[in-house]
């Protein structure tokens, strides 16, 4: 199998199956000298970390990273950098039933129609288990930005239950298991979610991700517009159906005037008077917050019987025991910080090698 790398100078590869030993990441073109530790990795893999709420799957996985090159004497010598984290709770027997049926909404029977050939143990490759890796490697990109590029995401939409933009607090992600900015929606999530999980069901989500210190000039015209390439990292997240880029869609809506983004000078300096285009114009940075939102669809692991054909093109009807999230987009917002933050040093690298200067604030 291929492509199984993105990036362009800070580029990535992962590797590894839900159900195998471990999994693991390549980073390469990463500068060197940049401070990295697996205690700088760590914390970004625990929010992502599955069972630590009734909302999320109970599969136990500590996801305890390892650097395996790449790091001398706690900085990075420019070398490729290898991260490893083990599986340590696979229960491949929870889906020998099927092992000769394809699971309806998952990618069971594109994979078989492409190789020949699945590994049915929890989707192999397919798993949202590999976003572990985009994490981790998320964490080495964010090192490489620095601390004056700030990237936050937030749950804000379950099902037909959406947060109130007005009670938006930043500091409230983190006191809830949902990620949610809107303190007033935990509970009615809460209880949403539980009668969703009860019944064996599942709901989709909407994350939105901002990242915010982003310097202006990131992107290059046409075809390596800075949008387009965070819409193809965002797209490429497990279950993801959908992405925007600033009002997003919500534009279509809007006249020219109230699209615009007026601009003047204060005290010397460019100010944007609003963000609709979410901090890219052309496919280059402004240097406002860098906005973007992805739909994910509901968790296709359902008890309720949806009919389905085995490999042997036998009709059947498939419900999917296990382990399962109710919603797999509450899990999917560190996912979605990552792959902003991959996208950010790729793009400032690039463009360091293309003008010969950092943009970023002496």
């Amino acid at each position: 199998m291929s492509d199984n790398s993105f990036g362009h100078l800070f580029r990535v590869t992962t590797w590894g199956e839900s159900h195998g030993p471990a999994i693991g990441c390549v980073v390469d073109g990463c500068p060197p000298r940049i401070a990295l530790s697996e205690a700088d990795i760590q914390p970004w893999l625990d929010q992502r970390r599955p069972g630590q709420s009734k909302f999320t799957t109970q599969r136990q996985e500590p996801d305890t990273v390892e650097i395996l090159s790449g790091v001398f004497e706690g900085k990075t010598t420019g070398t490729p950098i290898s991260l490893l984290i083990r599986n340590v709770d696979q229960r491949s027997r929870d889906y020998g039933d099927i092992a000769e049926r394809y699971r309806p909404g998952h990618a069971d029977v594109a994979y078989d129609l492409k190789y020949g050939i699945r590994d049915y143990r929890g989707g192999g490759r397919s798993s949202a288990r590999e976003t572990a890796m985009r994490v981790a490697a998320g964490a080495v990109a964010r090192q490489v930005l620095g601390a004056g590029v700030r990237i936050r995401g937030a749950l804000v939409q379950v099902g037909t239950h959406a947060v109130d933009r007005a009670r938006w607090d930043w500091d409230a992600v983190g006191d809830n298991p949902f990620f949610c900015p809107d303190p007033q929606m935990v509970p009615v999530w809460e209880e949403y979610l539980g009668a969703v999980r009860k019944a064996g069901s599942s709901v989709g989500a909407v994350v939105e991700i901002m990242a915010e210190g982003v310097p202006p000039g990131l992107g290059a015209p046409i075809y390596g517009k800075l949008d387009s390439d965070l819409a193809m990292a965002l797209m490429s997240i497990n279950a993801v159906k959908g992405v925007e880029i600033g009002d997003g869609f919500a534009a279509a809506a809007l006249t020219g005037e109230e699209n615009a983004d007026p601009m003047r000078m204060e005290d010397g300096r460019l100010v944007f008077d609003a963000n609709h285009a979410g901090g890219v114009l052309g496919g280059i940075s402004t240097g406002q917050p860098l906005v973007a939102r992805f739909a994910v669809k509901p968790t296709s692991s359902i008890l309720t019987p949806v009919p389905s054909v085995t490999r042997s093109r036998e009709n059947v009807a498939v419900s999917t025991r296990g382990r399962h999230d109710p919603c797999v987009g509450i899990r999917a917002v560190p996912v979605g910080e990552a792959m902003m933050a991959c996208v950010l040093a790729d793009h400032l690298l690039r463009h360091r090698g293309q003008t010969g200067h950092d943009p970023r604030p002496a």
